[in-house]
């Protein structure tokens, strides 16, 4: 269930707001002054933060900028009794993706609740590479194999991203260098691919999984069923 943190110190609108919510099938968590929203925004998988400006302990453009610097993406709508348009830029510098000014229409929150849901479930999509029954996140640097979660290392992680991206195509070991090392003319010999390659493989095929990664022999690797 898609769930949504209100933050809002009047307590008559968030009560209103969050029964509006609900009704649309979200599940809803309220907080009434700042810290208690940071500290709920940091704890809980949430999908998107419906923010009040001024609030008691820290205002919602300093959450917003909290959250930001964290590299925490969840999409945030400000609500505000602010309409000047230097105010407008302040909210979107500090992080904020939208904007609802106060008194606003429900109906009009609730188009841009779903709006801005939408966008980041398809932000989410994207950043999922899959083939056959492996799959990797390119957001939270997750590898599943079927339900079996893959810890892997950051360059690990890197080559086995470029190799997803580019199912079922030849790739060289020198586009391998060029675009996981970043070395765009290396002079030396490809073992340190191999060698990857062997780790891969050994975490990948841990329950005797058929192969998955191809060595195509004088040229490099590719991704393959």
């Amino acid at each position: 269930m898609t769930h949504i943190l209100l933050v809002e110190d009047e307590v008559k609108l968030a009560r209103f707001v969050e029964l509006e919510l609900t009704y649309e099938g979200y599940q809803v968590s309220v907080a009434y002054d700042g810290l208690t929203a940071l500290t709920a925004a940091r704890e809980l998988h949430l999908d998107l933060v419906i923010l009040d400006w001024m609030l008691p302990g820290l205002s919602g453009l300093e959450i917003c900028r909290r959250l930001r610097s964290s590299g925490d993406k969840v999409p945030i709508i400000l609500l505000t009794a602010k309409d000047e348009v230097s105010d407008r830029v302040a909210s979107l510098d500090a992080g904020a993706n939208d904007y609802v000014v106060k008194p606003f229409s429900v109906e009009e929150l609730l188009a841009r609740v779903r709006t801005h849901l939408r966008r980041s479930q398809e932000a989410d999509a994207a950043d999922i590479l899959e083939f056959e029954d492996l799959s990797l996140n390119r957001r939270t640097r997750e590898v599943y194999r079927c339900n079996r979660f893959i810890e892997l290392t950051a360059k690990e992680f890197d080559l086995l991203e470029y190799l997803l991206a580019h199912p079922r195509q030849i790739i060289t070991c020198d586009r391998i260098l060029e675009k996981v090392w970043n070395y765009d003319d290396f002079m030396g010999d490809s073992d340190i691919i191999e060698v990857y390659i062997r780790y891969l493989r050994l975490k990948l095929e841990t329950n005797n999984e058929k192969r998955l990664i191809q060595t195509v022999r004088g040229v490099g690797y590719v991704l393959c069923d």
